[in-house]
């Protein structure tokens, strides 16, 4: 039994050294410390998909600890101040900032309720009562008075169309009985899709404020979602308030239209010289694609009932006149909640009004995050003072407002009444009203301060995003630095190059090799007719016939090592003076040859000339590797084994 127990004790231990181990660092560079998170984060985002050991942890904290000496020293040359490098970071801030400027939370809820919704079409019926713009509190009294009549209507038990048509300010409800046909997700203006969607099956809501007016929805019933369409149409119009006479020529116009499409006739061609519909008659007809809600419901009904690929409907008539459809495709809704279901929806959120829920989420978050400070002052002192300087009466200020008042105020910055101001006559013109009717226009400079405020010090509210900017930043020092302090001097250091050569002999050496003249040709066709030029004309024109081809053909010259030439299998001997084989290259289908002048079978030293170019790398890692020695005297480096030991042996999700 005490196995048991020791287990159960062990577990709240292990997370209190987690915790102690966050909250310290996991080493320290010249006393300032790097923690256990960012250096898992970096472990993370550069490990190649091995599993995390503890030699994984060690090799990669040592590489990191090089990386941050350098940084540090970076630092200290002030290679931050630099113009390319303040220029280089801030267009980089630019570019990222926008993709933490969303509220990923309430985005990723309106895309899943998008595709909740989706699943299912709504029948509805609509009572209507308008309000008038900048409607007033006598015109909103009496709006709501019509509709509670006929919300008292329904519910002694008369028909929703009967009321509909004896109270609804919708035309059309005289005649449909406020039947608006099957709705869809973003078929309607989003807070009345959200009343039709919640409104039961059979039944009606109570009366709801829109900015339009007042609305009462029944749902008539549901069904399952159709999804979205392509068709076709021939539409053979005629006039408003068209005779019977006229109607009756036009139905007899399309029925021989459509005689002529059963016979096998092209049906965009009779489109584009019959049809009366000025969109898509050029276009064979074709209709963008569009989901329930869209249309007339008789033509939407006429449309989906249409049940394969090339089928077409008989003519029917609508206001316009007689229409044919042809089904050009169907995409249904999607039913399974996938990576390309998200990104779809995604978009259309995005391109929605409804994306407004989400943006009024942001700035909430914004608002809380930045501590965002409101003046408390009389909104009626803030509009005259905001009227008077508007029209230049001369005020510098008004009760206790004075153009330096705060209006907003956060930890590192305030914004006064002379900033307002100024927003009102850029959106405004110089000569408008103040705040009186017009109370959105305040709300959304404060929504601008607050985004502008927060998008300048959006390191100190995203961690992702600091770690990120950081990150960028330190990499453009070390480039900066590793180019000052190694790669010039490496590359310009002749003296030094020299010497190392010189020490370093034994290292550079030549395997089985061959001079060689290196083909790359564009396919195998121009390498057969390269080939055969050289043949031909002789080798020592080579460059001239390889120049003529252009970019289709690269070529070279040189000593190479077996391994590195084209046609010699696993580097075994060759014979100068005679052509490899072709080998293709299957990444993009190039194909390579090789000339042979002469050979060199035994391995043999490299003089300086041709180690030139190791040298050069191995001299730059010697010049790396001392510096960074000179660093760990200069900018001493503690490690905390005790968090060393907490690092997560399994990967992390």
């Amino acid at each position: 039994m005490s196995l048991p127990v020791r287990k159960i004790l062990l577990t709240p231990v292990l997370f209190l050294l987690i915790a102690r181990a966050r909250a310290q660092p996991l080493f320290t560079v010249d006393g300032s410390g790097i923690s256990r998170d960012e250096f898992l984060k970096a472990y993370n985002k550069n490990n190649n998909g091995s599993k995390p050991s503890d030699k994984a942890y060690r090799d990669y904290l040592e590489l990191y600890i090089r990386y941050k000496l350098k940084v540090r020293a970076a630092y200290e040359a002030q290679l931050d101040t630099l113009a390319g490098q303040r220029t280089e970071l801030q267009n980089f801030r630019m570019q990222v900032a926008e993709n933490y400027l969303k509220d990923e939370t309430s985005l990723d809820r309106l895309v899943k309720e998008a595709f909740i919704r989706g699943q299912k079409d709504v029948h509805i019926a609509h009572i209507y009562f308008a309000l008038p713009k900048n409607a007033s509190v006598l015109d909103t009294a009496r709006a709501y008075e019509k509709a509670m009549l006929a919300y008292g209507e329904l519910r002694r038990g008369k028909k929703f169309g009967e009321v509909a048509k004896t109270y609804s300010e919708d035309p059309s409800a005289k005649g449909n009985g406020g039947d608006l046909g099957y709705i869809t997700v973003f078929t309607l203006p989003y807070v009345l899709e959200n009343l039709a969607y919640s409104t039961p099956a059979g039944q009606y809501s109570k009366p709801f404020r829109s900015k339009g007016g007042y609305h009462i929805f029944k749902n008539e019933g549901e069904r399952k979602a159709l999804g979205r369409i392509k068709i076709a149409q021939i539409l053979v119009a005629f006039p408003p308030g068209a005779t019977d006479a006229v109607k009756a020529a036009t139905r007899h116009r399309a029925d021989s239209i459509y005689a002529l499409l059963q016979k096998g006739v092209d049906f965009a061609t009779l489109a584009k010289t019959n049809s009366g519909d000025n969109l898509s008659y050029q276009l064979g007809g074709e209709l963008p694609e569009f989901g329930v809600g869209r249309y007339d419901s008789t033509f939407e009904a006429t449309a989906f009932a249409l049940d394969r690929e090339g089928a077409i409907s008989r003519p029917f008539v609508s206001d316009f006149g007689y229409h044919i459809l042809k089904l050009v495709s169907k995409k249904p809704f999607p039913k399974q909640y996938d990576e390309e279901a998200d990104a779809s929806l995604k978009q259309q959120v995005l391109n929605d009004p409804r994306i407004e829920v989400s943006r009024r989420a942001l700035y909430a978050r914004i608002y809380q995050q930045t501590e965002m400070q409101r003046a408390s002052l009389p909104e009626t002192d803030l509009s005259a003072f905001t009227d008077s300087a508007m029209r230049n009466m001369g005020f510098s200020s008004y009760g206790s407002l004075n153009f330096n008042t705060v209006l907003i105020s956060f930890a590192r910055r305030s914004y006064s009444i002379k900033d307002w101001l100024d927003y009102v006559r850029t959106v405004r013109g110089p000569r408008t009203a103040g705040l009186q009717g017009n109370k959105d226009l305040y709300e959304r400079w404060v929504e601008r301060v607050a985004m502008d405020y927060y998008r300048s010090h959006l390191e100190d509210y995203n961690k992702d995003f600091a770690f990120q900017l950081t990150e960028f930043k330190e990499g453009n020092l070390l480039f900066e630095i590793m180019q000052r302090k190694i790669w010039d001097k490496a590359s310009t250091d002749s003296a030094g190059l020299h010497n190392y050569y010189e020490s370093h002999k034994n290292k550079y050496w030549w395997e089985s090799s061959a001079d060689a003249l290196l083909f790359t040709c564009a396919n195998k066709t121009m390498a057969e007719d390269l080939k055969t030029k050289l043949q031909t004309h002789g080798v020592h024109n080579w460059r001239q016939w390889a120049d003529s081809a252009g970019v289709s053909v690269q070529a070279d010259s040189g000593r190479y090592e077996l391994t590195q030439i084209p046609g010699v299998a696993g580097g075994g001997p060759v014979s100068p003076g005679g052509f490899t084989s072709f080998v293709t290259n299957n990444a993009d289908n190039t194909v390579g040859f090789a000339y042979v002048l002469n050979a060199y079978p035994q391995r043999s030293p490299r003089n300086y000339r041709d180690a030139r170019g190791f040298v050069i790398n191995d001299y730059q890692s010697w010049l790396e590797d001392q510096w960074v020695e000179a660093l760990k005297k200069k900018y001493p480096v503690k490690i905390d084994e005790q968090v060393v030991k907490t690092l997560p042996l399994q990967p992390s999700r």
